[in-house]
């Protein structure tokens, strides 16, 4: 066994023996995966003297396979798409082309774009190592000072910033970019796999406005994206950029011995479904290992977890007599300063931290040297995000990847199915460039940055010169020549925020200094900010004292309570259109487009520890409509009547218990088909539909206009439902809980749910057997 150098022998024994001796009854799968050798090859000898110095100065002597062949396809001319594994040297494969233009073109410029600005700083210390003279790479973003922008127009040869900053900061001042933008000869989207869902869709119309102005300024820049292990690297590249993509995904780097580890916390209710808290188990696994010597990166689901497990850990370590390895424990997460940040994560690469207990901050491509463990706390969404996450620890040595699962049915769902997960291949990223909500802002943008005319369809597409056409009879743009523009005098581009299909945001205002902590849209507003509902902001609690519709202002204090809310909503759908449809064995399945109208009605308070309802209480708040994408299953009367026959539980509730509890489950694991979270989703079942005039589900995107998620769900459904059907039926509750059937976002509160039969109906829409083996 190959050891980290910072872990001795003997705590190498010691963490084998914690995580694979038997000890330990929540150690549910233990997989190993074989170290890699990897492929190497020389430094290419055509490359400048000048540039072969810098590389070895900089402890670059060869490249991997990978890193060979994205250079040589960006040598032909071609945009490339490389997606490998964690620590693989992505970054090196558009570095090298990027410096190799610079020696080829003093007067050649790069843009980096990252997803966060701790990615940009990480970049920035990579960049300077290698010295060479007239690269001058440069941070431009939000904290950059005022007086300090014009220099770096001027002289930055690298430009390392966000999509947030590229739309607001740079395309609509483009006149002021116009020598960089000449001179563009490479554009980097790093971490390509972030965007997806409503910020991917963001993103692709942002790049195709970079695009567009770079040839107005007589530019045709290469685009190189880096990902991780996706499913469909070559189709999102070509969707967010509107280029064709060569793929490089063929991982040639070394990769030592890992050991993969699934714990899930004891039951302490068989029957109720309840397992002992996943913070206290993650926090046990933390100390045992950092007491075992090695060192340790946990992933939190949030700020607050992260606080939390920190302070168990510390209390653990303390109680075991280990003071002084208490101050080399650390938290990690969203709201410290960046000075505070980067000292942490000196403090890691220089080994003078044990563990680090962090939010996703951490699980993006920041190198923190070497680690021996990667703990997960609870599955974070993805399989993509996992083994990103996993792959913080062992780049020196064997390392343990370890995921303790949480009580959501996604968990529960790979702990009672570790092949399904060990063995699972990555998701699909899912973008949507035709939302309406989403292309229209970024069209106006447009509009404002240059002309619209019949040259940009190219850029847009045929679908969204139409919509230029709609905005020009709604009096958005205006006619200009032969061409539209933006019908006012200032940039729309500073009200479109990235990371929502919304154009209307809701202001959440801390009530003791008036700061706007941040900002929600009109359409979940009602939903997680109604008066009286406890807020969850990057893991800090805020308590809602105020809505103010007129103002779109959301007034809120610090929380530390020890209750959560949980709305009730109304809801109904209308199909507005339909797109396809299929037979099942024992249903009618749909895809097509729908109106959802949803009505906060009231909240319940629950207990923190237990989740029992403290009270409820009453909301009047108005209706809200809105147009989304969906699949819908419509169930014969014959197959529902059928899966209900033989249950213990047939009364009025039965039937609408069934659909209800197929629906959750449903919701529960399409995130494992497209990269989404549950919450990115909503549902309705309902016995009877007057469209339909049938016992009917909806399954639907949560965001107006849609952007793919449920279309996924339509093209996968027999897989999607096979698995919903395991997940209930091999779930040990007895009646339905938060690990099977039970939602933390459900609007009717959970009730009714039958889990007998979900299992039964599933079957029969597939025509299996309610009992037959997964």
């Amino acid at each position: 066994m190959d050891h980290d150098a910072g872990m001795t022998p003997k705590a190498a024994r010691a963490l084998q023996a914690f995580f694979t001796g038997g000890r330990h009854e929540q150690v549910v799968a233990v997989a190993h995966e074989a170290a890699r050798r990897g492929r190497r090859t020389g430094l290419p000898q055509d490359l400048p003297d000048a540039l072969l110095d810098a590389l070895r100065s900089a402890g670059v002597d060869a490249l991997f396979g990978h890193q060979a062949a994205a250079r040589d396809l960006l040598a032909a001319g071609e945009n490339v798409v490389v997606s490998t594994g964690t620590a693989s040297g992505k970054s090196l494969c558009y570095q090298l082309a990027v410096l190799e233009a610079f020696a080829a073109d003093p007067q050649a410029r790069a843009l980096f774009l990252f997803p966060t600005k701790a990615l940009a700083q990480d970049q920035a210390r990579k960049l300077n190592r290698f010295r060479l003279p007239g690269v001058v790479p440069a941070i431009y973003d939000g904290d950059t000072p005022q007086d300090q922008r014009p220099l770096l127009r001027r002289s930055a040869t690298i430009l390392l910033t966000n999509p947030d900053m590229l739309n607001v900061g740079i395309l609509p001042g483009h006149e002021r970019w116009a020598e960089f933008l000449h001179h563009l000869r490479y554009v980097v989207l790093d971490e390509a796999h972030v965007y997806r869902g409503v910020f991917g869709s963001h993103v692709a119309q942002v790049v195709r406005r970079l695009r567009r102005l770079c040839r107005e300024y007589g530019a045709d820049p290469r685009f190189v994206l880096t990902s991780a292990t996706i499913a469909n690297p070559g189709p999102l590249a070509e969707r967010l950029v509107g280029v064709p993509f060569a793929v490089v995904d063929e991982d040639q780097a070394p990769r030592p011995e890992r050991t993969v580890v699934l714990w899930n916390p004891p039951l302490e209710d068989a029957a109720a479904g309840t397992r002992r808290s996943t913070l206290a188990e993650a926090s046990y696994v933390t100390a045992e290992c950092v007491l075992a010597g090695a060192r340790v990166i946990s992933f939190a689901p949030a700020r607050k977890a992260a606080e939390l497990v920190h302070g168990h850990v510390r209390r653990r370590l303390e109680d075991r007599g280990r003071k002084g390895a208490l101050d080399r424990v650390q938290p990690y997460r969203a709201g410290y300063t960046p000075e505070q940040r980067r000292e942490i994560e000196r403090r890691l690469f220089s080994h003078e931290l044990d563990a680090v207990v962090a939010t996703q901050a951490l699980e993006l491509g920041i190198d923190v040297g070497d680690l021996d463990v990667s703990l997960v706390i609870g599955f974070p969404g993805t399989v993509a995000s996992l083994r990103q996450r996993w792959g913080r620890a062992g780049r020196g040595g064997h390392g343990y990847a370890v995921l303790v699962a949480g009580q959501d049915a996604l968990d529960q769902y790979f702990m009672r199915e570790p092949d399904r997960l060990l063995g699972r291949n990555v998701e699909e990223a899912v973008i949507d460039l035709h939302n309406p909500h989403i292309s229209g802002p970024h069209l106006e943008a447009a509009a404002y940055e240059r002309p619209i005319t019949a040259d940009d369809e190219g850029f847009f597409g045929e679908q969204g010169l139409l919509q230029t056409e709609r905005l020009a009879q709604a009096g958005r743009l205006r006619r200009r020549g032969d061409g539209l523009v933006w019908s006012h005098p200032y940039s729309p581009a500073s009200r479109i925020g990235l990371r929502t299909a919304s154009n209307e945001q809701f202001a959440i205002v801390e009530s003791r200094q008036g700061e706007v902590i941040g900002t929600v849209e009109r359409e979940r507003v009602f939903r997680v900010c109604h008066p009286g509902a406890v807020y969850l902001h990057l893991g800090n609690s805020y308590l809602v004292r105020h809505l103010d519709l007129e103002t779109r202002t959301i007034v809120v204090d610090d929380f530390d309570g020890s209750y959560y809310t949980h709305a009730k909503t109304d809801k109904n759908v209308l199909i507005a259109g339909q797109a396809d449809v299929r037979e099942l064995p024992g249903a009618v399945l749909f895809a097509g487009d729908l109106e959802v109208t949803e009505q906060v009605i009231s909240y319940q308070r629950r207990d923190m520890t237990d989740g029992h309802v403290i009270d409820t209480a009453s909301l009047d708040l108005p209706e809200q409509t809105f147009s989304t994408q969906a699949f819908w299953l419509v169930v014969p009367q014959p197959t529902l009547d059928g899966a209900l026959v033989g249950l213990s539980e047939i009364d009025d509730l039965a039937a609408p218990g069934a659909l209800h509890a197929a629906e959750h489950a449903m919701i529960a694991l399409l995130p494992l088909y497209a990269m989404c979270d549950r919450w990115d989703i909503g549902g309705l079942s309902t016995p009877w539909h007057w469209q339909t005039d049938a016992p009917s589900i909806f399954v639907y995107d949560g965001y107006p206009g849609g952007i793919g998620l449920s279309r996924r769900g339509y093209d996968v459904f027999e897989s999607l439902a096979e698995a919903a059907r395991v997940l209930v039926a091999e779930c040990p509750c007895e009646s339905g809980c938060p690990s099977c059937v039970q939602s933390p976002k459900c609007g009717n509160l959970n009730e009714p749910l039958s889990k007998a039969g979900a299992v039964a109906l599933l079957a029969g829409v597939l025509r299996q057997r309610a009992d037959a083996p997964a």
